[in-house]
């Protein structure tokens, strides 16, 4: 049986802390008499009363979590987090609390979705608020996929189990170092993106809010017109911080002990996440310069920007990627499914299961020439089991056919092919932005009718926890000792 009073009490110090993070944005409304005071007030209230009452019920002197909690437990934090954080959307903005729902999950699974516009105009609390819960979904993303997703086996995700993502007893004090150490470096680099955007001319507000969505890869902006208000020399920011947002932050501490920023590209993820940016991005560039008369300079800007911001599931806009002609396009569709590097706040696919199919191709391509020899399968040294491999074919599977069946909902809902395609696609894989008129880089998801932004809500909570983590909890078979 599922012993659901821990799960209740992780439930409680999750919303405890969602209570907690509240105060900054109700602080900004006091404070700056901008409006929402009483809205944000009124929301910590009731998220504090609810975390008070699971803290309470679910104590208990033995917390052990098994299996089944593990999955449970990440599945209903970020549903029921999502929930209780959407309550300022509602009371400030008056919108529906579909729209709030849809609002904060895109949010806190740092996809950037949006149903919002006028941000303008908007209440800073409010604003500030968006990019809070994509900042905490980024950090919160982090520590799951090295501590939880490694310890379930998710879509292949033992291949990177390391000491931290041991939650017995005796490694208890080096998880927590690890998680501590990770924290610490999403810290720094937030300051230091927050100071180049300053030094490169956004004001102080805008910096903290874009940095937020910047190292979290989320997206979000204070401004309908997103990076498109901001200098060139902003966009080369962005452009660093959001490549290093796709990074894995567990190499960024080894880095950093080692005292050897060449440890990074050690890893087989990074060089093949880099040559992916750099090759794309060139590609594009030279297609800018050749085709639509850029300047060279302002092609590799404009293009690496949005390679990095679609590959790394960011989802600012600059420019509009979908009028630059087929080739473009066409290398855009491709990367929104690819996402950034296990370990990071990236989504998508991950480059590292593209990395271990095109190894497993190759080892069946050498068998077929030598039918008797033996073959060991490798990836960053590491052998590469037959587990392994089933759980990423399992993952890429229900990856493509949770696409299809959300595609298929959206079209029977009446959106059109390519809205409804794209907009499975940059759900599912948490990009934000899709294509077409109406959810296109320039456009957002307000008009779409609320059965589908609630179907669009449960694709970027599915993509957020690799799939897998959610559909074994619907298997009558979780549920029987």
């Amino acid at each position: 049986m599922v012993n659901f009073r821990p799960i209740m009490f992780v439930i409680g110090l999750v919303l405890s802390k969602i209570a907690l993070f509240m105060y900054i944005p109700t602080l900004v409304a006091f404070f700056t008499g901008t409006g929402g005071f009483i809205d944000f007030a009124t929301a910590v209230i009731i998220t504090h009363t609810v975390a008070f009452l699971c803290l309470t019920f679910g104590k208990t002197k033995e917390f052990k979590l098994g299996v089944r909690e593990m999955f449970l437990i990440t599945t209903l934090v970020w549903t029921i987090s999502s929930a209780f954080a959407a309550l300022p959307f509602v009371f400030i903005n008056h919108i529906s609390f579909t729209d709030a729902y849809f609002e904060t999950m895109s949010g806190i699974t740092t996809t950037g979705s949006t149903v919002l516009s006028g941000l303008d105009d908007m209440a800073p609390s409010i604003l500030l608020w968006r990019s809070t819960l994509q900042w905490l979904g980024g950090i919160g993303f982090i520590v799951m996929g090295v501590a939880i997703l490694p310890m379930l086996n998710v879509g292949g995700m033992r291949l990177f189990q390391t000491e931290s993502s041991d939650w017995s007893e005796k490694s208890s004090p080096r998880t927590k170092s690890v998680a501590k150490n990770i924290v610490n470096v999403y810290i720094t680099l937030t300051i230091l993106c927050i100071i180049g955007f300053v030094m490169t001319g956004m004001n102080t507000f805008d910096a903290i809010n874009h940095a937020f969505t910047t190292l979290s890869t989320g997206g979000y902006s204070t401004s309908d017109g997103s990076m498109n208000n901001f200098s060139h020399s902003t966009h080369w920011v962005a452009t660093f911080f959001m490549f290093a947002g796709g990074l894995p932050f567990l190499l960024f501490v080894q880095a950093l002990r080692k005292r050897s920023p060449g440890a990074l590209f050690a890893d087989a993820q990074v060089r093949g996440f880099t040559l992916l940016v750099l090759s794309a991005g060139f590609v594009v560039a030279l297609w800018l310069t050749w085709k639509l008369d850029y300047n060279f300079l302002d092609a590799l800007r404009v293009s690496l920007f949005n390679i990095i911001s679609v590959v790394t599931t960011t989802g600012f806009g600059l420019d509009d990627f979908t009028s630059w002609g087929p080739l473009p396009s066409i290398i855009f569709a491709f990367i929104m499914l690819v996402g950034g590097c296990s370990g990071s706040t990236s989504g998508g696919i991950k480059i590292f299961r593209f990395q271990v199919a095109f190894a497993l191709l190759r080892k069946q391509m050498m068998q077929l020439v030598h039918p008797s020899g033996v073959f060991i399968q490798r990836y960053n040294g590491r052998p590469v089991t037959d587990g392994i491999v089933r759980s990423v074919v399992a993952f890429a599977l229900t990856f493509i056919l949770t696409i299809v069946v959300i595609a298929a909902i959206l079209g029977i809902l009446g959106l059109d092919p390519v809205t409804s395609i794209t907009g499975a696609v940059t759900a599912v894989a948490n990009v934000g932005p899709g294509m077409g008129n109406i959810i296109g880089p320039t456009g957002n998801f307000a008009s779409l009718p609320d059965m589908a932004k609630w179907t669009l809500s449960i694709g970027m909570l599915m993509g957020r926890l690799e799939i897998l983590t959610v559909l074994v909890v619907f298997f009558p078979a979780f549920w029987h000792d």
